[in-house]
């Protein structure tokens, strides 16, 4: 195991009824609410939001984009500079919750905003922020990192930052109940791919980390199956909630190689053709297990035996099967695995690797995938 540091500040709030609980939480008087589309007023989450906050100064910013976007989130930092809001309030999944945490930063930066994005710049300050989740799948509600895109020049970058933490994070599953069975299906392909990030690299002896990713992957897998069969069902919508945030948490990915190249290839399918984020990861993903397999294999065989049940296999067949497997899996939650089958041809791909020449990106454990090698593993996603 490598050596690492662990905090996770983030104090988690779960289960039913919670949002009560807010006004306990936050703790100043001047608060903006940042939500997405509208769906938390149809569903009553944005009743019991302001019924939690009567008595503070509340604000409103909504029209936060599926793929939050840089000139947005800007709109709402002039809001937040001209009221001197006091706090933030990310009502929505993991987007709404990215682009609160992009505020929190940018309206306390100096200097231009996008460099946070695009070149790194240090972030030395940021306004506290919670979240009352909506849509389990990125784990943002309990980690230190977001993704923004910027439209005009067809961009989705990630930073990240101690200070944009969540002070609080509160998780009732009853409110997943009437999201649209795509977002619950996005939503369990994305926190599963989130954990194989983590995991599927090479072994370095980190028991804990390895059984625990494990048994998240196989819980996802499991409740994700059941699902969209049982919308209504309590206990799976907590498990796959709570499992979500531990996908990404920080904790399975300490003293543990890490891969990622399927997230960073996947944000440019995202801002050239406007891909869902899980669709992108569960066309690539399979691309990178089947190009990266001779180095992958001792860790894919384990997941095929620990999550999918192979056992009586040889190593190499349990890591083909594991293989398809997943792709399976993703087209059972309704997903597609192909490229072609969004409409992406061959001509199309240099646009994809592009992103990797411009931010200097060497990806992958080994840092050894490079434009060309990401061109050959979009080749298998044909």
């Amino acid at each position: 195991m490598n050596n690492f540091e662990f905090a996770n500040p983030v104090r988690i709030v779960f289960g039913k009824g919670m949002i009560a609980r807010l006004s306990n939480l936050v703790p100043a008087n001047k608060v903006l609410m940042v939500y997405g589309g509208g769906s938390i007023k149809r569903n009553g989450v944005y009743k019991q939001v302001k019924a939690a906050l009567q008595g503070f100064d509340v604000y409103e910013f909504g029209g936060i984009e599926a793929n939050p976007q840089y000139h947005t989130c800007m709109k709402a930092v002039e809001l937040i500079k001209k009221e001197k809001i006091q706090f933030l309030l990310a009502v929505g999944g993991g987007s709404v919750i990215d682009a609160t945490k992009f505020m929190a930063a940018a309206s306390c930066f100096k200097g231009d905003t996008w460099d946070i994005l695009e070149k790194g710049a240090e972030i030395k300050a940021a306004l506290p922020l919670g979240v009352i989740l909506t849509l389990p799948a990125t784990g943002s509600e309990m980690n230190e990192r977001a993704v923004i895109s910027k439209a005009e020049t067809r961009q989705k970058l990630n930073f990240m930052t101690p200070l944009i933490f969540p002070k609080f994070s509160i998780l009732d599953p009853e409110v997943t109940y009437s999201l649209p069975a795509r977002q619950v299906a996005n939503g369990v392909v994305d926190s599963f791919i989130h954990v194989v990030e983590q995991y599927l690299t090479y072994p370095v002896n980190a028991k804990v980390q390895d059984g625990f990713a494990e048994c998240l992957m196989r819980v996802i897998y499991e409740e994700g199956l059941k699902v969209l069969k049982h919308p209504q069902d309590y206990d799976i919508r907590a498990n796959l909630m709570w499992a979500a945030t531990n996908a990404l948490n920080l904790w399975i990915g300490q003293g543990v190689p890490q891969d990622w190249s399927s997230h960073r290839m996947g944000y440019a399918l995202t801002a050239q053709f406007g891909l869902d984020h899980a669709q992108t990861l569960a066309i690539i993903l399979p691309a990178v297990m089947t190009y990266m397999f001779e180095t992958k294999k001792d860790k894919l065989a384990r997941m095929g035996a620990t999550v999918f049940g192979f056992t009586q296999d040889s190593k190499e067949e349990c890591a083909r099967k594991t293989i398809e497997a997943c792709k399976t899996f993703f087209k059972q939650m309704g997903l597609k695995t192909q490229l072609s089958e969004c409409g992406i041809t061959e001509k199309e791909l240099d646009a994809l690797t592009a992103p990797i020449d411009k931010m200097g990106w060497h990806l992958g454990e080994h840092h050894n995938i490079d434009s060309n090698v990401a061109h050959d593993i979009l080749m298998l996603c044909l």
